[in-house]
């Protein structure tokens, strides 16, 4: 289990370092752009294959992520990727806020009440 941890703390520097890697001019455009799409698809909550779907869901994640992980490690250089690597350990280390992570969801809900009594008169026929 602790090999296990430790491979995912370092694909999840390793995404972290890829973004970084994919906003540095210095890397070059088609790395940049597929470094941008591999830190997307790793960060995204939508998957090629929907996590519901038994085994499959899963298999996308514990494939694709690694697989243009290691593609887009290989393409950048040692040095920058170094860099980048570190940029990301030291971004990992510090601490999570949870008055700002409580402020981002008062908003959310704040927007979405707004939303709701915004579209309300629109579907009011339609749901009730």
């Amino acid at each position: 289990m602790a090999a296990a941890k430790t491979w995912a703390g370092a694909i999840k520097r390793d995404v972290l370092a890829v973004y970084l890697a994919a906003r540095d001019p210095r890397t070059p455009w088609p790395v940049r752009l597929l470094a941008m799409a591999v830190a997307a698809y790793a960060l995204s909550p939508i998957d090629l294959i929907p996590d519901f779907i038994p085994v499959l869901g899963y298999l996308d994640d514990l494939l694709i992520v690694p697989l243009g992980l290691l593609l887009v490690v290989r393409l950048i250089s040692p040095e920058l990727l170094a860099e980048h690597r570190a940029a990301a350990a030291r971004r990992s280390a510090r601490p999570v806020s949870v008055a700002a992570a409580a402020v981002m969801i008062a908003l959310w809900l704040a927007a979405g009440a707004f939303l709701w009594r915004w579209l309300e008169p629109l579907v009011e026929g339609w749901l009730f």
